[in-house]
């Protein structure tokens, strides 16, 4: 894991580990999805039949893949970030700025998105949301659990880079924690 040191707390290292695996695990989708497009091709272009269910199926994966990446990428430490910033700082600063990032920006909107999707989600599932094409794929409820799910997992890797930086700014001068 990127940025981990000895000295990380142990509940950070479990938590990235958990959300690591499940992103890995996740990644796999990407495999199915460049099936799913190649398959598409041919039966669209060496036998003019594509197919609706297979265009919306790539969205789908594409979209598992990009959802459950976002929390992937935070937990491995690798999210988006203002660098030219950031690489001005001393770690302990790093720290200071990954805490107020977390509270101010990054926690608040997981929350919302969350609490938003949950209710994206639990409607489509009341209504048993389908595609709107009739040869579309059905339970579209599926991909919006992605929504819920995916900014969960963001929370969790979230919580862990915050708790590590509260314990690097704790720490005595010259003990390291993971960043």
């Amino acid at each position: 894991m990127s940025g981990e040191s000895r000295e990380t707390p142990v509940i950070c290292k479990k938590l990235d580990r958990f959300v690591i695996r499940i992103g890995k695990a996740a990644a796999w989708s990407n495999c199915a999805l460049v099936l799913a497009i190649i398959l598409n091709v041919v039966l669209r272009y060496a036998f003019g039949k594509g197919q609706v269910w297979l265009e919306e199926l790539q969205w789908h994966l594409y979209g598992l893949a990009v959802m459950i990446g976002l929390s992937y990428s935070q937990a491995v430490d690798s999210p988006i970030r203002v660098d030219i910033l950031h690489q001005r700082f001393s770690r302990r600063g790093k720290a200071a700025w990954e805490i107020v990032g977390s509270l101010l920006f990054l926690l608040p909107w997981v929350v919302v998105l969350i609490w938003m999707g949950v209710d994206f989600w639990s409607e489509s599932w009341r209504v048993d949301e389908a595609s709107d094409s009739p040869l579309g794929l059905p339970f579209r409820w599926i991909i919006k659990a992605v929504i819920p799910i995916s900014f969960a997992l963001l929370g969790v890797a979230a919580v862990s880079r915050l708790i590590s930086s509260i314990a690097t700014l704790l720490a005595p001068r010259g003990v390291r924690h993971g960043s």
